[in-house]
């Protein structure tokens, strides 16, 4: 016998991932922030002068050797695109769980959102 796919079911799906998603990058954030101290936490900081943000962050294969290398300030950065990640793995799992429900117009609206996300994102804008 077969189990039909519920409503209910892909909810709970997309509430671990959420879940997941904010608990990895938290724990990632954390681990970062703690080598970022130990290495760092000594350093007097000379508020008089600004200094931007390093550029091996900006880059996605800055912040992949960075965190190679354990530099606290790339793996900081990876929990942050991980909790910004999260929010559009849901939108992705939405379409998914619309698609299995044959629900072609909310997956439609769905798949716009996804878009109008990638395009954001590609096209380096803020909505």
């Amino acid at each position: 016998m077969t189990k039909k796919f519920k409503d209910t079911d892909m909810q709970a799906v997309i509430g671990w991932i959420l879940r997941a998603g904010v608990l990895v990058s938290m724990s990632v954030i954390f681990i970062g922030g703690v080598i970022y101290l130990y290495r760092h936490g000594y350093t007097h900081v000379d508020y008089s002068k600004f200094v931007g943000v390093p550029d091996f962050v900006s880059n996605p294969a800055g912040i992949i050797h960075g965190i190679i290398t354990l530099r606290g300030r790339a793996i900081i950065q990876a929990g942050i695109v991980l909790l910004i990640a999260t929010p559009v793995i849901r939108v992705v799992f939405s379409a998914i769980g619309f698609i299995m429900e044959r629900d072609f117009l909310y997956t439609g609206i769905t798949m716009l959102v996804l878009l109008i996300i990638l395009a954001s994102m590609i096209s380096g804008h803020a909505g």
